[in-house]
């Protein structure tokens, strides 16, 4: 069952390094196909994020960091960026 907390856990695997943008964008389209999302979510926000990430190997749908951020924060997810 795909949530909006499973969706934001991939993005910031990818933005954290554990995950390369080909297995996000694999992750994204087989969740697209495949997977159910629950039907308490808002399941238009996390097609429209999984539709993006699926092409996001495309130069048409970059990953910037200001697509990246505003999905976050739909998800419920507010970034704050620190410098280590």
């Amino acid at each position: 069952m795909i949530t909006r907390h499973s969706v934001a856990q991939k993005i910031l695997s990818y933005l954290n390094g554990e995950l390369m943008l080909a297995e996000l964008v694999d992750w994204a389209e087989n969740t697209f196909i495949d997977d159910t999302l629950s039907p308490d979510e808002a399941i238009d926000m996390l097609n429209d994020i999984l539709a993006y990430l699926a092409a996001a190997d495309s130069a048409d749908f970059p990953l910037t960091w200001e697509i990246i951020r505003d999905w976050l924060e739909r998800l419920g997810h507010p970034v704050q960026t620190v410098i280590a």
